[in-house]
């Protein structure tokens, strides 16, 4: 950081000491129990992060027709809640005391008890005495889990299915909580057809939001990505909002699941968190959940007569683990560089804070320090934050993360009316004061910043108390 002096380093925050934020994390698939929560809970609640995705596992729960054992979800909760986190459930997946199909799938995942009344029946049972149970503690119920992927529908996609399933379900959860948020779609195909095409059942009536999945080595997409499902929403409901539900990328490479075929690094991995993070902040989206606290296996596509089938290995986490035989995730859970940048952030937006327009104008000049020009507005991600006492502008130049890492600068002007002003680099944490060689402000309030560091990962220009 050429020319900046760092004076301290963010202090991470806890759960506990988070009392309001818009960042998550995924705790998925224990509903097919493939890590050891107890390993997990302090170390989740230590990112300051405040959302928890978990999946309520139908299958697991109701191993006799009518009879539904809740032990291991009730400790999952329990735990969660007592370090002050949120835990926010995705209603998933079939049960093989319905349907035959489900039966042989491991975790009866993607077969939708949607076939006879039998099954449409014991889904709204179970729904209803799920939600019973926890309304006192869960108020966001999501249906399914991208339902527009082969893997999660496995007969077959239909967006007509989807609408009517979710809508029948967010009944079952309003008869029994009428103060729940519903979550819809849940979609990860970036094509906004088949959302489209649910809400052409009226499901838009039935729910609160709508989630989306955005796996991607290049998060500029999602500022298109949430525009587009926002406005497709308001068009059929002008009350829903988006929640990004999940967001990740590998550590290496060989993984299973999405971008396996990347050359992930450790370092990728945690600069992808933070550009898609800090992005899905400026698009404004009701809060955000990174796939996934650990590495664990995929168990998407598993059959139970076949253990090979489902020990497909991804390495999503921010905390890295070892491997049984049978595929639990083992080892001590060890955090990655990913975990720290998390936290960073975590610890960096809490509370409330809101997007702003802040006035902002780039003057790109000649650069000596670099035998090359500033960066223009147009080449860098951009977006402004503002809370009680301060304001922040976050900034950085969306570069290949598989192929580049760039150092650059920029010039511009801001007006603030905070008469103070620090840089945060999210990577390590470290905050920065700024030389006058650097920075000016003039009598009226403008900050002139002249070849100021820019970097392929979000740097925050603190004014007054943001931080």
């Amino acid at each position: 950081m050429d020319r900046l002096i760092p004076i301290s380093k963010i202090i991470p925050k806890s759960s506990k000491e988070v009392l309001k934020s818009k960042l998550g994390i995924g705790f998925e698939k224990l509903d097919r129990a493939v890590f050891d929560p107890e390993k997990a809970y302090d170390k989740v609640a230590q990112l300051g992060v405040k959302w928890v995705r978990i999946q309520s596992g139908w299958a697991r729960t109701e191993k006799e027709k009518g009879i539904y054992d809740f032990k291991w979800l009730d400790s999952i909760v329990d735990n969660l809640i007592s370090r002050d986190l949120i835990p926010w459930i995705c209603l998933c997946y079939g049960n093989g005391l319905y349907d035959e199909n489900a039966a042989k799938i491991f975790g009866a995942v993607g077969v939708p008890p949607i076939f006879c009344d039998e099954q449409k029946n014991a889904w709204k049972n179970y729904v209803k005495t799920l939600v019973k149970r926890y309304k006192n503690k869960i108020s966001y119920y999501e249906v399914w889990n991208e339902p527009d992927g082969k893997w999660c529908w496995k007969h077959g996609v239909s967006a007509e299915e989807l609408g009517k399933f979710t809508i029948d379900t967010a009944k079952a959860v309003k008869e029994e909580f009428p103060e729940a948020k519903v979550i819809g779609g849940v979609v990860c195909d970036r094509s906004i057809t088949f959302l489209n095409g649910a809400f052409k059942t009226g499901m838009a009536d039935y729910i609160d939001f709508v989630s989306f999945h955005e796996y991607t080595a290049d998060e500029t997409d999602v500022f298109e990505r949430v525009e587009a499902l926002r406005s497709l929403s308001h068009k059929y409901n002008p009350k829903i909002e988006i929640i990004q539900g999940e967001s990740g990328s590998q550590s290496k490479r060989g993984g299973h699941g999405a971008l396996n075929t990347g050359a992930w690094t450790i370092e990728k991995q945690a600069k992808q968190l933070a550009r898609h993070t800090v992005a899905d902040l400026i698009s404004n989206v009701h809060f955000t959940s990174y796939f996934s606290c650990m590495d664990m296996i995929e168990a998407l596509n598993g059959t139970v007569d076949n253990k090979s089938s489902y020990l497909d290995y991804g390495y999503f986490g921010v905390l890295g683990a070892d491997f049984y035989e049978n595929g639990i995730a083992s080892g001590e859970y060890t955090p990655k560089k990913s975990y720290y940048v998390l936290q960073n952030i975590a610890s960096i937006f809490s509370g409330d804070i809101e997007t702003f327009q802040i006035p902002a104008i780039f003057l790109a000049q000649p650069s000596e320090g670099i035998y090359s020009y500033d960066c223009k507005r147009h080449e860098l991600s951009t977006g402004a934050f503002k809370r009680d006492g301060g304001e922040a502008f976050v900034y950085w130049k969306p570069e290949n993360i598989m192929t580049t890492s760039f150092e650059g600068t920029a010039s511009f002007e801001i007006y603030s009316e905070y008469d103070s002003v620090s840089l945060i680099d999210v990577m390590d944490g470290t905050v920065y004061s700024i030389p006058d060689d650097i920075l000016k402000r003039n009598s009226q309030g403008i900050y002139s910043f002249s070849h100021i560091p820019v970097k392929d990962t979000p740097l925050i220009l603190s004014f007054g108390k943001f931080i």
